[in-house]
């Protein structure tokens, strides 16, 4: 063991209060002593995203849990330390589709920006401080730098109210916005595409001649049928008549111009998301492959490839929720696999020393932002804004699983996955034949995937002795599209399904008690969650976060961009079959405990849903807790609702499994207690 190993070591053992070397104490499982408190959760919510390399500078988006979940901009200073260039009262993020993306953009020395509180374009240059050059309700995002005519090309949502009043939602278009050299009047910008519900990836070609979008219609997703389409700018600045490349019957996302005009993107003809290149009319398949190159488009901007100018793509590829880099000669198309010690990447862009910026996530480390060098796979660590903080002894590494689940409807078998994590920690044991609580885990989306990288709020449940598992339910990405497609018409029947055939392994496999299973999830999987304790026996305790309840109450209130995705997940408005499928006309069925968390200013699943379940359950008596939280919206982004919540989760636990967490946790008005499911 190394000195610094030695020194987490004792550290960890001082924490918990026993010697670095004595055999393990005997505790009941949950009630571990963890040196990871729901404080150290808040900490590592600083997370980086929005990565992208403009004049040979690194830049990106950086969250500040204690600033009220403000996001600022950040690159490195003349001293190569990291540098906040967001002044105070700004914070950097744009609304768009309501999840956002792509927010920030430099044109030689100005910096254009959205600021979220307004979601006006705004310009800063220097220490000067930044000035708006967009008129109010208009939001921007996934602009296309445009030098030549020293403006963005980006994608525009109109929320004026003549627009909401003429169609009933805001106008998504593409627009060119000038970017004044000195301050003048507010332009919203010029129109180039309209009269379609949604647009996306609007790209320059390198001479400035034509440009490349996505788009597609309600009720369809971006990962199920987009168009890929062209045009040329004519002589009056605006575009002439398009052209169709790809899609219209499946989803093509990520257009790039190549150096020499070659237009490359991402389909899906083969089942697979893999990278093409068109050509004088000719579209060929680079390096065919069942892997994904690209995923689910829920933020804008999202860039899986990079081209660099010497016949190369570097591409993040993902199979069964693990993540490579590689390197792919355009013209042969030739693949080869750049070796690196981590599962998971971010958006991909590249230094002027040609090597690949990005976010990298390992199994048992936090994500750091790191350069990658292509020939050899060296990387260099930039910027880690999370230090692992403990000793790796007391990482859970995932397993990942396959098992069988519910047959198909042609009765056709069915493998479905996920990554189990197992309760670790060296000071402590379980009592002899006693197994672990297990919480079943499920992913948002639910068109999206949970990876197998480190997480520190992973490892806050397994240091105190709860086991995880993790499902990748079918509907999840990196498994191709029929695996993607399974949950078309089948949300909250295949992820239910799968998730209690994850259980019923792991009974099987000897690794849990199906007495201490517990469920969890946030908006869809919290919709998963509230399913599966309606519809199901399996499980003994839910955690959810901000979960959808009715779906057509969903459908209803919620924003542009997934206002008709019940239609792919459950099928066209039918009061019947939403009612069937909605936990909330299925209260006979809540039986066991659970705990709910929302923000009061969600939009995406607005606070009536929770607060209908949590009525239900008190008019009923079932054992329940409810908290909301002032000023947060889906997801949340306060450092002390981040530990708030986390607190009252395991404190909930506690009362339903039997134990007493190591923990000091401020009391949770729990309402209806009843016996715990096992003693103390």
């Amino acid at each position: 063991m190394s000195a610094s190993s030695n020194v987490l070591a004792a550290s960890l053992a001082a924490a918990l209060g026993t010697s670095a070397f004595a055999a393990p104490a005997v505790a009941p499982f949950g009630s571990w002593a963890s040196p990871i408190a729901a404080a150290d959760l808040a900490k590592s919510a600083v997370n980086i995203s929005d990565v992208r390399v403009f004049n040979g500078q690194v830049y990106w988006r950086e969250s500040r849990p204690a600033e009220a979940g403000r996001q600022v901009l950040v690159t490195f200073g003349a001293d190569g330390a990291p540098k906040v260039l967001t002044p105070e009262g700004f914070s950097v993020r744009t609304r768009v589709h309501e999840y956002g993306g792509s927010s920030y953009w430099w044109l030689g020395d100005a910096l254009v920006f959205v600021n979220f509180q307004d979601q006006r374009l705004y310009l800063q240059r220097g220490d000067a401080a930044p000035v708006a050059i967009t008129p109010e309700h208009y939001q921007y995002s996934d602009c296309a730098v445009d030098a030549k005519n020293n403006a963005l090309i980006c994608v525009r949502e109109d929320h004026t109210e003549s627009t909401k009043k003429a169609n009933g939602e805001e106008r998504n278009e593409i627009v060119r916005v000038p970017v004044p050299s000195t301050p003048g009047a507010a332009d919203a910008g010029r129109v180039l595409v309209t009269g379609t519900d949604f647009v996306a990836y609007p790209r320059l070609s390198r001479d400035g001649k034509h440009l490349a979008w996505i788009e597609w219609n309600h009720p369809s997703m971006p990962w199920e049928v987009t168009t890929l389409k062209t045009s040329s700018f004519n002589t009056q600045g605006g575009l002439d008549e398009a052209t169709v490349v790809a899609g219209g019957d499946r989803a093509v996302l990520e257009p790039q111009w190549g150096e020499d005009g070659t237009l490359y993107y991402i389909d899906e003809i083969s089942g697979w998301w893999n990278l093409y290149a068109m050509r004088d009319g000719k579209s060929r398949a680079l390096a065919p492959m069942a892997r994904e190159f690209g995923g689910p488009l829920w933020s804008l901007g999202t860039q899986t490839y990079v081209l660099d100018n010497d016949g190369h793509a570097f591409v993040r590829t993902s199979h069964e929720s693990v993540d490579e880099l590689a390197q792919i000669d355009v013209k042969d198309g030739g693949y080869r696999r750049i070796e690196t010690p981590f599962v998971a990447f971010g958006d991909l862009s590249l230094d002027n020393l040609g090597r690949i910026i990005t976010t990298a996530g390992a199994a048992a480390d936090e994500s750091a932002l790191v350069a990658i060098h292509p020939e050899t796979g060296a990387v260099q660590r930039l910027h880690q804004t999370n230090e692992r903080g403990i000793p790796e002894a007391l990482v859970s590494v995932g397993e990942r699983i396959r098992f069988p689940t519910a047959a198909g409807p042609n009765g056709e078998a069915r493998i479905a996955h996920a990554t189990y994590y197992p309760p670790t920690n060296p000071a402590f044991a379980g009592p002899e034949g006693q197994k672990p609580p297990l919480i079943v885990t499920i992913h948002g989306g639910p068109t999206s995937v949970s990876k197998p990288t480190f997480s520190l709020s992973r490892q806050y449940w397994t240091s105190r002795g709860f086991a995880i598992v993790d499902v990748n339910y079918g509907g999840s990405t990196s498994y191709g599209r029929d695996y993607r497609k399974r949950l078309n018409g089948q949300w909250g029947v295949v992820d239910v399904q799968d998730a209690v055939a994850a259980v019923d392994y792991l009974v099987a496999e000897g690794k849990a008690d199906p007495a201490l299973v517990a469920i969890r999830g946030g908006s869809a999987g919290g919709f998963t969650t509230l399913a599966a304790l309606a519809f199901t026996d399996r499980f003994k305790a839910g955690a959810n976060y901000f979960g959808v309840s009715d779906i057509a109450a969903l459908a209803a209130t919620s924003h542009k961009f997934e206002r008709k995705y019940d239609v792919s997940l459950v099928g066209p408005p039918d009061e019947a079959l939403y009612r069937a499928r909605s936990p909330i006309f299925h209260l006979d069925g809540f039986k066991e405990p659970l705990v709910t968390f929302q923000g009061d200013e969600d939009r995406i699943v607005t606070p009536d849903q929770s607060r209908k379940i949590v009525a239900a359950l008190e008019e009923r008596g079932v054992m329940h807790a409810y908290i909301e939280f002032a000023g947060e919206q889906h997801g949340f982004r306060k450092a002390e609702n981040i530990i708030r919540a986390q607190e009252a989760e395991l404190a909930f636990y506690g009362l339903v499994f039997g134990f007493t967490p190591a923990d000091t946790i401020a009391p949770v008005d729990v309402r209806h207690p009843r016996p715990a499911t096992a003693p103390q």
